[in-house]
């Protein structure tokens, strides 16, 4: 394992922030990551892992051992007649892994088609999109406890999954490293259209016979007509989740806003970020180098040049603007470095 110092991150982030890191290593294997993390204890630094980058802002250079998560392989581990289980390295990119399920002919993410990102960050994050979240596929994970440095399993009931978040967001946050996802995927597919978008797209291309493909393709469709490529402007994605009110909050802000969209859930009423943001009108701001994208208001931007710093700043007046406005909090999905 070759480990190097002072090296520029900004190829490892979307968001194109040029921080250094004091060392900088990448992981293939556990054991990779086992000898990492004994370097980073011997030189007293923290160990700070590093997926697809796409949901980090870094905002300083980084006095740490950055170990970027390179652990590949997918494996069929168990299948029925109707299922099957695969095994994923968390290192696998998140985008090829869909696109690979759907070549096979399985089903359960194609609607999580281009969510940026690694395999391993999935069951952390409970990725989600379109009415499907990583916890209606997920099975298990094997996970590297960074203090014992064995090997754990992990099964659906202790990833204890919420909304964008999981038991290692919060009680196990920094405690352990994911190394692989086990998923349970359909061999007879049941589509999920809920979301008038993709309805809407399969029926502007004519297409009346469903498939995993036409849904991927729709939803890679609609995700590029509203979010940036990052390879042309820096960004992380969505930056802030959508927050959940209470029904009796939604109700009174519905009678002043009464174009508000809200979704029941079972903690309340969840709202859409980028709406309120729009509301506020920050959409299409701009700072310098940073800003707000001109057609989605929830994905803040780095037009080239921009520092974290400054990013982090711009979503905290957002923050308040969004607070004084409609007396609802924001809480940002990207994690700040």
């Amino acid at each position: 394992m070759k480990i190097q110092e002072n090296i520029s991150l900004k190829p490892y982030n979307t968001f194109g922030i040029d921080k250094n890191a004091r060392f900088f290593t990448v992981a293939e294997s556990v054991e990779n990551f086992k000898e990492a993390l004994i370097f980073s204890k011997e030189k007293k630094i923290p160990a700070i892992i590093l997926g697809g980058g796409s949901n980090i802002l870094l905002t300083k250079d980084q006095d740490a051992l950055i170990i970027k998560n390179e652990i590949k392989g997918i494996k069929v581990t168990k299948e029925s007649e109707n299922e099957v289980f695969v095994e994923v390295g968390a290192g696998e990119n998140w985008h090829e892994w869909v696109l690979y399920s759907i070549s096979q002919g399985w089903s359960g993410i194609e609607n999580l088609s281009l969510i940026p990102g690694t395999v391993g960050a999935s069951p952390m994050q409970n990725i989600g999109a379109y009415g499907v979240e990583i916890k209606d596929v997920f099975h298990s994970l094997k996970a590297l406890n960074r203090e014992t440095l064995k090997l754990e399993d992990f099964d659906f009931e202790t990833c204890n999954f919420g909304y964008r978040e999981s038991v290692f967001k919060n009680k196990l946050k920094g405690k352990y490293i994911i190394c692989e996802v086990t998923y349970r995927l359909s061999k007879q597919p049941e589509f999920n259209i809920s979301y008038g978008a993709i309805q809407e797209t399969l029926k502007a291309h004519g297409i009346e016979e469903l498939s995993t493909k036409a849904i991927s393709d729709a939803v890679i469709e609609i995700r590029q007509s509203k979010l940036p490529d990052p390879a042309q402007i820096g960004n992380s994605g969505s930056f802030f989740k959508n927050p959940t009110v209470p029904a009796e909050q939604f109700e009174k802000l519905k009678e002043l806003y009464p174009t508000l969209p809200g979704y029941p859930n079972e903690n309340g009423v969840k709202l859409a970020a980028g709406w309120l943001i729009e509301q506020t009108g920050w959409k299409g701001y701009k700072e310098g180098s940073i800003g707000v994208h001109d057609k989605q208001a929830l994905v803040l931007v780095n037009h080239g040049g921009g520092d974290g710093a400054q990013v982090a700043k711009l979503s905290e007046k957002i923050q308040k603007s969004v607070f004084e406005k409609f007396n609802v909090k924001l809480s940002p999905e990207v994690n700040f470095l």
